[in-house]
């Protein structure tokens, strides 16, 4: 867990000061914990909570480099520290303390200040902050504070026992600072038992020793009878003492910095980061309706095989049963991209490389007949073609959008399909070739070779082919067209962009437009409010134009059965239970 540990006091003489922290490095040790070592010696803690092991090493140096370690450090000046060390912990020539987390390369480094000057400053500002004014009632229990900033601190303030401290007690706080909030809060449980456990020992400790000297010199009575003087007097030359001398244990400090390494150890790993998916998107939602669909199919056509098989129904032709079958087929969720052999011969492999072939003007056009829901017809021979064209086109629309005929001798209908191709021999209707709600991309033989450069080499390249797309109601270039078209487009022409991060733009773009359709479904069809309503909705949605209107209905038939049924029966139960009662 990136945040410091610490220990504070506050001294009747200086005020808040800071006795011991610890920090976590990621980095080579600082200069006063080094390896450039005299002498010392191993410790090994256990925690049976976690099951966790750290070697804890003490060090110590020789005067010399204590001496400019000590001259370096950004803590206070040596004027400002109590005469019999109430505001300091280490001596002068101590390092410090390392323990070395063998499983991270992680280092818990253990000082009376941190070296960093920004580091010194936030622990300086949040010590002073829960010795002062950042207390809870009672001054001795845990609170939080912080910012941005400064950081977050969790503090918790305690007393300690000193027969010789006005009000035979001083007060101490243990602290821990970081920088995110959420993490810290969601730690408040753990830190709050473990920094409690800490602050037993210590108040049981300086019991011990407080009792011991009022048995052998009741401070109470001694100084009731003692003559009256002013406090400042009475405390002039009784500077605190140490809490070593005030707990009799002359190991504290290690001990805390083995207490302390393994609480930032411990609090650091029992909170780990998952990847949540969430809900099913409606896209998820609506393959598993249809492929449960087709399912069902199936059987019954297993089951009505074996019954009866009529010899008076005349044989179906193949070309209709192809057809149908690869409709039905590429409802399903793992037919969204073709099969390894139809990806070798595809032609298109990405929206952006279809934009490049066709044309920005025509691909525009293509890309808003496709957005708004209206029939998209391809005429080509090569059937891998076709197929390439609308495994492509089809990611701009949900699933439940998508209604494909791959490739029929025949005409079909916009209510069957909104995708079909056909063979160049088919005739199609002419209020269809005049229709607004329609376009037509017709796929010729080029007159001159080379006519499109070559992006991939490919059995089928695309320079012998010529594209010629025509509508009824051709998309008008100073036209600006529904939002997401435009940032469709932003992506494709953003040559920064791979085509991997435009797929996710695409996926991200559908969920932000499908959670509009949601919102809007809810408001008109289920909640059935006045049209002044959903205009003010439409304009808080962003979607207020005449474009994104026509989308959000038309992607308002791809929500899924599961999300429909899911609200109306949120509606109608209160409904149901009221009439009840």
């Amino acid at each position: 867990m990136n945040a410091i540990v610490a220990l504070c006091h506050f001294c009747e003489l200086h005020g808040p000061r800071t006795l011991f922290c610890t920090e976590v490095l990621h980095s080579p040790l600082p200069q006063g914990a080094s390896s450039r070592d005299i002498s010392g010696q191993n410790e090994q803690a256990e925690e049976e909570e976690g099951g966790i092991q750290m070697s804890s090493r003490i060090r110590s140096h020789s005067p010399a480099e204590g001496a400019s370690a000590d001259s370096s450090s950004p803590g206070p000046k040596k004027s400002d520290m109590c005469e019999a060390s109430g505001c300091r912990s280490l001596a002068g020539g101590h390092p410090g303390y390392v323990s070395h987390d063998k499983e991270t390369s992680i280092k818990y480094v253990s000082h009376q200040h941190p070296n960093h000057p920004q580091l010194f400053s936030i622990v300086r500002q949040a010590c002073v902050r829960s010795l002062s004014c950042e207390v809870c009632p009672g001054r001795e229990g845990p609170i939080f504070f912080g910012d941005e900033q400064h950081g977050f601190v969790f503090s918790h303030t305690f007393f300690i026992k000193d027969s010789l401290a006005r009000g035979f007690q001083r007060w101490y706080s243990i602290i821990t600072i970081m920088m995110d909030r959420i993490y810290l809060i969601n730690s408040w449980p753990f830190l709050l038992g473990k920094i409690r456990g800490i602050i037993d020992e210590l108040q049981g400790k300086a019991l011990k020793v407080f009792e011991a000297e009022q048995y052998g010199c009741p401070q109470r009575a001694q100084r009731m009878n003692t003559a009256f003087t002013p406090f400042l007097h009475q405390r002039n030359g009784n500077a605190a003492r140490s809490l070593t001398s005030l707990t009799n244990d002359e190991n504290l400090w290690a001990c805390l910095h083995t207490s302390f390494a393994w609480l930032l150890k411990a609090c650091g790993s029992r909170l780990t980061e998952k990847l949540l998916e969430g809900a099913p998107t409606e896209d998820t939602l609506v393959q598993m309706e249809k492929l449960a669909d087709l399912k069902e199919e199936s059987e019954g056509w297993d089951g009505s095989e074996e019954e009866e098989k009529p010899s008076s129904q005349p044989d179906v032709v193949e070309g209709q049963e192809l057809s149908k079958c690869s409709a039905e087929t590429s409802l399903m969720p793992d037919c969204h991209s073709w099969n390894v052999a139809h990806r070798r011969l595809s032609v298109f492999r990405s929206l952006r490389h279809m934009r490049q072939v066709l044309g920005a003007s025509a691909f525009r056009m293509l890309a808003w007949h496709v957005l708004m829901g209206n029939q998209v017809i391809w005429k080509a021979r090569d059937t891998d073609l076709v197929q390439s064209a609308f495994d492509v086109l089809r990611t701009m629309l949900p699933v439940g959008c998508v209604r494909i005929i791959p490739y029929s001798d025949q005409y079909e209908e916009a209510y069957r399909c909104n995708f079909l191709g056909l063979s160049p021999h088919v005739q199609i209707p002419s209020h269809i070739l005049s229709s607004e709600f329609a376009v037509l991309v017709e796929v010729r033989t080029a007159t001159r070779s080379s006519l499109y450069p070559t992006l991939f080499e490919d059995e089928q390249s695309l320079n012998k082919y010529e594209f010629v797309v025509t509508s009824g109601s051709p998309v008008a270039a100073d036209r600006v067209g529904p939002t997401i078209l435009n940032k469709i487009e932003a992506a494709l022409t953003n040559q920064n962009l791979s085509v991997d991060v435009v797929d996710q733009c695409l996926v991200c773009l559908k969920e932000e437009w499908m959670n509009k359709v949601k919102v809007l479904f809810k408001f008109t069809k289920v909640d059935s409010r006045p049209k002044e309503d959903t205009q003010k909705l439409l304009s808080i949605l962003g979607a207020a134009e005449e474009d994104n209107v026509k989308l959000l209905k038309f992607w308002m038939t791809g929500l899924s059965k599961t999300y429909k049924s899911h609200l109306m029966s949120t509606v109608r139960s209160p409904t149901s239970s009221e009439s009840r009662n």
